[in-house]
């Protein structure tokens, strides 16, 4: 029996005010600003005098643990009721604690954790290890498909990380895990790595990409968003998910590779979102019947199932049923690792794949597209409203499109407020306010802040299913 079968999957979600356990999941140009730190001979750390520190855990758990942080984070939770704005007769509303890690990738205050460690959060705080100094944190980008965001605290030469190339690490190699969980000194536990390319399917998102390093170093809840560092103190990884029956470590932990949180964080520096490319094709794990028919048995990659009619796969000549082996003379092994070495690109990158057809080796150059169904690299146009309580911004061509739908606005980071008193959720898209329709999320916004009287709400759930919700606002 599979191993990853028995356990039940959960997120590390730190133990907050009146809760317990984790939670259970039922998501490469050079950029300005600020430079994230690659490699021991540019560590950021340069006073610690490498030669003269202790080998192995010891120098890693002393490199890496200043660099980890403590978060808090402070969401309002309301039950939903038949009223629209803030009084609720009917209902109740509260001030909800929770906790996590996040690590420091650069001097100025740039901060990487899980987006499940502040999903939802109306106040999020950081806590530094070396001196227990409090900051005010805001959000610079949040990316579920990876299950990543990053913060930003004004402050200056902080003990950021240095970058390690997860490319390289290898399976037996040791590894610390380095969490903050309750606000105490770093937390350091040791292990190896299990396996990389590991997809649990805990990211319930529209494209979810797994491509897990699992490590059975104990992790446990509170340090989601920690670091996973190699015996350099180098990030290889962020912690983010455990294989659990209790939610407590039980064998092994899961780290999104640190070459991923790289790209992404950088996307979001420059962006404000994740600049993701599509090659216009879908991808499955290869089947023994595939590898039989294709002469290929014991071989390595993933298979493409569909590809989109004039996208860019199909314009390269690929076809259903090749064989994806490599990109850009990457060996892929698994539909895990497909998804990992995409994501490295932005749109617009041409990027070259060795496939297999009928025993064949082809070769075939994409120029990937974003979720508009272009090349360019797109900015985000979001717009906050504290009111409601979430974010707005108008839909992606591509989730137009996936709904069967002409326009809408989409809402994200619910966070309390008339929002979440509906019962609305993140990715949810607005189609329709009192029967109008919107292109521009700031309309809306306006529209829903000055509503009275009968309401009508119109749009499309997470799920895809279509829904009308009425209300009475005053």
């Amino acid at each position: 029996m599979n191993i990853m079968k028995t356990f039940l999957l959960s997120l590390l979600l730190p133990l907050g005010a009146g809760f317990a356990g984790a939670w259970l999941f039922s998501r490469q140009a050079e950029v300005s600003g600020p430079v994230l730190t690659f490699g021991a001979a540019n560590s950021p750390m340069q006073e610690v005098n490498l030669k003269e520190m202790p080998a192995g855990f010891v120098k890693a758990s002393r490199i890496s643990t200043p660099a980890v942080v403590f978060i808090k984070t402070v969401s309002t939770v309301e039950y939903r009721s038949n009223w629209f704005w803030d009084f609720d007769p009917f209902g109740s509303r509260g001030q909800v604690s929770s906790s996590g890690s996040g690590v420091i990738v650069s001097k100025d205050g740039y901060i990487v954790t899980n987006n499940h460690v502040i999903q939802g959060a109306d106040k999020i705080s950081v806590v530094l290890s070396r001196n227990k100094k409090e900051y005010a944190a805001r959000v610079i980008g949040k990316d579920p498909s990876t299950d990543l965001a990053l913060l930003k605290i004004e402050a200056g030469d902080l003990p950021a990380i240095v970058f390690g190339n997860s490319d390289v690490l290898e399976t037996g190699e040791w590894v610390l895990a380095v969490g903050n969980p309750f606000n105490l000194t770093s937390t350091v536990t040791a292990g190896i790595v299990s396996a990389k390319g590991r997809n649990i399917n805990i990211v319930n998102n529209q494209f979810p990409i797994e491509s897990f390093i699992q490590t059975d170093a104990a992790i446990n809840p509170g340090n989601s968003g920690g670091a996973l560092v190699n015996l350099n103190g180098e990030l290889v990884g962020i912690n983010t998910a455990i294989a659990s029956n209790t939610g407590s470590y039980s064998g092994y932990g899961f780290a999104i590779p640190a070459n991923m949180v790289a790209k992404i964080v950088k996307d979001f520096i420059e962006f404000g979102s994740v600049q993701r490319g599509f090659p216009g094709m879908s991808t499955e794990d290869l089947s023994n019947a595939t590898l039989q028919n294709q002469g290929m048995e014991g071989a390595e990659g993933a298979r493409v199932g569909s590809v989109i009619e004039d996208g860019p796969a199909a314009k390269a000549g690929i076809q259903a049923g090749d064989v994806v082996v490599k990109i850009d003379n990457r060996p892929v092994s698994n539909k895990a690792f497909y998804e990992e070495y995409l994501a490295y690109y932005r749109p617009g990158s041409k990027v070259k794949f060795t496939l297999m057809r009928n025993g064949t080796e082809v070769q075939a150059e994409v120029t990937l597209i974003n979720q508009e169904g272009n090349t360019a690299l797109l900015r985000r146009n979001v717009v906050s409203s504290r009111v409601l309580g979430a974010d707005f911004q108008p839909a992606t061509q591509q989730e137009l499109q996936k709904y069967r739908i002409t326009s809408g606005i989409k809402i994200d980071n619910i966070r309390g407020g008339s929002m979440a008193s509906m019962g609305l959720k993140d990715g949810t898209i607005i189609t329709r306010f009192n029967g109008k329709t919107y292109s521009k999320a700031e309309d809306l916004i306006s529209d829903l802040e000055s509503a009275r009287g009968r309401i009508t709400i119109e749009g499309v759930n997470p799920g895809g299913g279509a829904f009308t919700y009425n209300f009475y606002g005053y």
